[in-house]
């Protein structure tokens, strides 16, 4: 497999531009490595890891726990790192972004820390309109926009802020620098990590003269693509605070596994090494959240059942891991799984229909786009078109933009331009 295609599987936009903190900079930032520390619950337990320890996560979900400046970038900088993006429009603003980590909580709603970047146009002050990106499908934590410097989820933050919006992009549970595994595809911590990082971030943000406006503007890539929906939805219910939904463009998200990305990633759609990926992080990550086995060898052939759960634990890169599986999913998993995966019953069931739920259970009420491509091997087109269904049957507006012949980072590639553009004209 080639490193193009693991950055495929791993559902991110691959690109060499560099958006690292100069060591210069970050000498002469008027802003430092700031702590809170006037909060109820100041930070003063960081080991030295910089991992929070345990007595950092009690307090208020969405409190901020630290904040260090990470990137820093001139309009024509950012334009020249926007290469593989063609059509995006150019940037008005330098920016700074920044790596907060913030209190949440767990998939058990027990306290706990999370990262996630917040980018600011240089600048600008007062009431700005905030853009909320939600990334796609990473196993590694060190990959994370919060803490790689190559990170693309980091740069199409900051391309956002280039407009003169703020950007705001979680890192989910247990990526970055957030303690434990990731818990993959669990609508209830995407949703909640998402919400607690705009709240710390419109802390943060206030200490440098800017305030949010009340309609955010949510998109997402991939996995990132399917927690825009269940986010958009919480800030429609009213559940983040002073916040609502302002606009909602999502990017080849895996909306109806139930109908459409599960049987695709068993009968050739996606393609074999894609979704043996997919599979093996799902299976490993739900098994932690849902309870699918009490043993590997339940679910996994040998050798994979005693290596696998490894595998996804976050310290292994996209290249470790994709060496670590088979090629085809009937290598990877039991027969007797593989069936129960294709027609699942009990638990695993209603699990599956809780995460379709995202197009299923609400009504926006701001259009809603959403983008595919028709060469998408990762997450089949048809994910779109049903989500488009099910979001119209209750009286949404929605559209469906397909990008022509495109695999799925190319999806990416196409339709960012056309989103920075439309979120543009909402600065």
């Amino acid at each position: 497999m080639t490193p193009r295609l693991t950055k495929t599987v791993a559902a991110t936009l691959a690109t060499a531009a560099l958006l690292a903190y100069p060591a210069s900079a970050l000498a002469a930032t008027a802003h430092p490595t700031t702590a809170f520390a006037a909060t109820a619950h100041p930070t003063t337990a960081f080991a030295g890891t910089g991992r929070p320890t345990h007595s950092t996560v009690l307090g208020q979900r969405g409190t901020v726990v630290s904040a260090t400046p990470i990137a820093h970038l001139t309009a024509a900088q950012l334009d020249a790192a926007a290469a593989d993006f063609p059509g995006a429009p150019k940037a008005s603003y330098a920016v700074t972004a920044y790596r907060l980590i913030y209190r949440t909580t767990d998939t058990h709603g027990r306290p706990t820390t999370a990262s996630g970047i917040v980018v600011l146009p240089d600048g600008r002050r007062g009431a700005l309109t905030v853009t909320e990106y939600l990334h796609g499908t990473n196993a590694t934590k060190a990959a994370a926009a919060s803490v790689d410097d190559l990170s693309t989820d980091r740069l199409v933050t900051a391309l956002f802020a280039g407009q003169g919006l703020v950007g705001v992009a979680p890192d989910y549970l247990g990526l970055g620098l957030g303690p434990g595994p990731h818990p993959y595809l669990d609508t209830k911590t995407e949703t909640s990590a998402s919400a607690d990082l705009l709240l710390a971030a419109r802390t943060f943000a206030a200490k440098h003269g800017v305030a949010f406006k009340r309609d955010v503007l949510v998109t997402g890539f991939s996995q990132g693509g399917r927690a825009s929906l269940a986010f958009g939805r919480a800030l429609s219910r009213g559940e983040v605070g002073p916040f609502r939904l302002g606009a909602l463009r999502a990017v080849a998200g895996p909306y109806d596994l139930l109908g459409e990305e599960l049987p695709a990633a068993f009968d050739g759609r996606v393609i074999p090494p894609t979704a043996t990926f997919y599979l093996g992080y799902l299976v490993t990550a739900w098994n932690r959240t849902v309870g699918l086995y009490d043993d590997p060898r339940q679910a996994f052939q040998p050798p994979y059942a005693s290596t696998v759960e490894e595998l996804f634990d976050g310290s292994h890169s996209d290249e470790e891991i994709v060496a670590g599986l088979p090629d085809a999913p009937e290598k990877l998993l039991t027969p007797e799984f593989a069936a129960r995966l294709q027609h699942p019953t009990g638990k695993l069931l209603r699990a599956v229909q809780a995460a379709d739920q995202v197009c299923q259970d609400w009504t926006p009420r701001v259009p809603v786009h959403l983008y595919s491509g028709t060469k998408d091997t990762d997450v089949v087109a048809a994910n779109a078109d049903s989500c488009a269904v099910s979001l119209r049957r209750r009286g949404a507006e929605v559209t469906v933009h397909s990008m022509g012949a495109v695999d799925h980072t190319g999806t990416a590639f196409a339709a960012y331009p056309e989103i920075i553009r439309a979120f543009a004209r909402q600065a």
